[in-house]
């Protein structure tokens, strides 16, 4: 059997995960159905948003599944009565058993890692804080933990130096989506058994893990080496983003602001206390820290618009008197 006699039911909701769809729709593959998030409002005047997949699932005219509660009874006779041979997840929430067990060939999810590294909800944000370099992507077949099923592909990618996760970010979805497809042909070929993730690691105790980020983890430290902030910068650009606070010295206010851009140099700064700022005013905004500066290149005032720091410092008086706390 090949790949595109499957039926196939796709789960995912942001962008991410359009790739993927779009990748099997445009090849030819049978899409069954599209499961994705219910909408919701946004906005002033709370407008219902619509998924990412969804979207692209309307322009197509694929059927469309929006459950709010994955074990509801009237979404699980829905479910089966499309009748899949597999199920597909991309960026989508945790299965139920009575889901993912649902297919004859099972349901396999494709994580923005080199699992079993980095299993959890926020994967590129975290290889890049961590400083690696080297991440990717892995299709994986479901089971009853988190991202702990057995593999089935894998693909590597290099992390760049000046890489920024939003660049990463888009890098995967287009890598990823193909590894959907050859994952799909494989298992269509009965060649779909995994293997186990402990296969992979020497020690299951040295796995790094990729938790939900919140807004405490985005704040800069300025006490940290050079390298610990700026890997902090780019691996949550463009979003949530990075932010600090900056303080006038004599008035005591405080100015916020997110920084979603920046160069690192490496020199010794022991003179100065973390957080000071060197600037002259019209291009250049650096900040010490630990062995080094960051020179900030793009940011962010808190109820302002994203612009470059030489804007920023036409706009922004005595620049000088001010530091980061």
């Amino acid at each position: 059997m090949k790949g595109k006699d499957l039926r196939i039911v796709f789960m995912g909701t942001p962008d991410f995960a359009v790739a993927s769809l779009k990748a099997l729709t445009e090849n030819g593959y049978q899409i069954a159905g599209v499961i994705t998030a219910p909408d919701k409002p946004a906005g002033r005047g709370q407008k219902l948003n619509e998924s990412a997949v969804k979207q692209y699932a309307v322009a197509k005219g694929l059927k469309i599944l929006q459950p709010e509660k994955l074990k509801a009874p009237v979404f699980i006779e829905e479910l089966k009565s499309l009748q899949a041979d597999l199920q597909v997840v991309v960026a989508f929430r945790m299965l139920p058993e009575v889901v993912w067990n649902m297919p004859r060939l099972g349901t396999f999810n494709l994580h923005a890692s080199l699992l079993p590294q980095y299993r959890g909800a926020a994967p590129l944000n975290w290889a890049i804080i961590n400083g690696e370099k080297e991440t990717g992507v892995t299709t994986f077949l479901l089971d009853h933990e988190i991202d702990t099923g057995k593999i089935l592909m894998r693909d590597k990618v290099e992390i760049k130096d000046n890489e920024n996760v939003g660049q990463l970010h888009h890098e995967l979805m287009d890598i990823g989506a193909r590894l959907v497809l050859e994952t799909v042909d494989l298992l269509a070929e009965g060649k779909g058994d995994g293997i186990p993730q402990t296969e992979f690691t020497e020690n299951m105790e040295d796995i790094k893990h990729a938790p939900k980020i919140f807004k405490e983890d985005c704040k800069i430290n300025w006490k940290n080496d050079i390298i610990s902030v700026y890997n902090l910068i780019r691996g949550l650009s463009p979003y949530p983003a990075a932010w600090a606070e900056m303080q006038h010295q004599v008035t005591g206010r405080i100015v916020s602001m997110k920084i979603f851009a920046a160069e690192k140099a490496e020199t010794n700064t022991e003179k100065y206390p973390p957080g000071h700022i060197l600037s002259d005013e019209k291009k250049e905004l650096k900040v010490t820290c630990k062995n080094g500066w960051i020179k900030i290149t793009e940011l962010q005032l808190s109820g302002k618009k994203r612009m470059p720091a030489d804007n920023f410092l036409r706009g922004f008086q005595q620049i000088s008197e001010y530091r980061f706390i």
